[in-house]
């Protein structure tokens, strides 16, 4: 033991100041090198690597959620310990089921006088609706310079009017999607409206496809064209779906997620499920459910509840056969 302390003690004096400096620099530069890899990796797919890796991978390794922190049940703070304890289990999620506000929310409110969700709820979608559908490069071309204003707007007929102002300059493809979402008013109308969108999206698509390499602005413009593109056939996948073609929309949503498999913001694959059930396609369900059920990710609704459901299926199913087996006792008559 002696020894060992002598020999650390013996390594330690003969390090000298260049050594510190080498490490220093040494250490700058893996993480300039991490951080500019990071920076890369969050523009082309909107999202951290680290932090995907560390949620998906790392996490369940070290044992999921930390539970160290300890907890008096005799105080008067308890409610406030098991919040805590849910925030990692809990997320909120966007626009509820996905309808349309034209065709579905603004019906329910003609119909009821009662609006289906609150203010808050609305602005999620809306906020999600500026991510997706702008740019910084939206200045350089008048219509997506209208409809940036757009989608900024608190005021539905503004919306719209804008939105209309952007079509008479070109075939605005973001124009278009606000109209089908807020001023269709059935889905029959959003889905010819999201058909037009869709002409327009792919041309514009091609187009950034090709020009994507050239500098920073053409990349972002690309990722904004790849977003509203996967958004019109989402949404045209939930058209058909809702107009009774539902085989045709689970054909059009696989379809969108083998070509974009990196986009999971959209939680295409949660509308899949919905239209799968529908079909009571149950075993399509249990692979789709399989993938994204694993990760370490908060949950939606849609995810748990269809999980439970498989579940209780399973229940049933063995409780049947057992049945089938053991069929019920009559008594028979002397």
């Amino acid at each position: 033991m002696f020894g060992t302390e002598s020999s650390l003690s013996m390594f330690l004096n003969t390090l000298t100041p260049k050594f510190y400096v080498a490490l220093t620099g040494t250490s700058s530069l893996i993480s300039g090198l991490i951080l500019i890899f990071e920076w890369w990796y969050f523009r082309k797919y909107g999202t951290s690597f680290i932090e995907q890796v560390s949620v998906s991978h790392l996490r369940p390794l070290l044992g999921g959620v930390d539970n160290s922190t300890p907890s008096n049940s005799n105080t008067s703070n308890g409610d406030a310990d098991s919040s805590r304890q849910s925030v990692s289990e809990c997320k909120v999620w966007r626009n509820p089921l996905n309808l349309f506000r034209g065709a579905e929310y603004n019906r329910y409110t003609w119909v009821t006088g009662r609006e289906p969700l609150t203010y808050y709820d609305m602005n999620l979608s809306a906020q999600d609706h500026q991510t997706f559908f702008t740019c910084d490069t939206d200045h350089m071309r008048p219509a997506d310079a209208i409809m940036q204003k757009a989608w900024r707007e608190r005021n539905p007929q503004a919306r719209i009017s804008a939105a209309h102002e952007a079509l008479e300059l070109n075939e605005c493809a973001t124009a278009f999607i606000l109209l089908a979402e807020e001023e269709a008013t059935t889905i029959v109308e959003a889905e010819k409206l999201f058909k037009q969108a869709l002409k327009a999206g792919e041309g514009c698509y091609r187009r950034s496809q090709q020009l994507q390499h050239h500098g920073a602005q053409y990349e972002a413009q690309h990722r904004r064209d790849t977003n509203v593109l996967v958004y019109i056939k989402r949404r045209l996948a939930m058209c058909a779906r809702k107009l009774g073609r539902t085989r045709e929309a689970v054909k059009m949503m696989r379809d969108l997620m083998k070509e974009f498999p990196l986009l999971s913001m959209f939680n295409i694959h949660e509308n899949l499920l919905e239209a799968l059930l529908e079909l009571q396609a149950y075993a399509d369900v249990q692979a789709v459910l399989a993938k994204y059920d694993d990760i370490s990710l908060p949950k939606s609704a849609t995810i748990c509840y269809t999980a439970a459901l498989l579940k209780a299926r399973a229940v049933s199913d063995k409780s049947t056969s057992t049945c089938n087996i053991f069929p019920p006792y009559t008594a028979t008559p002397a």
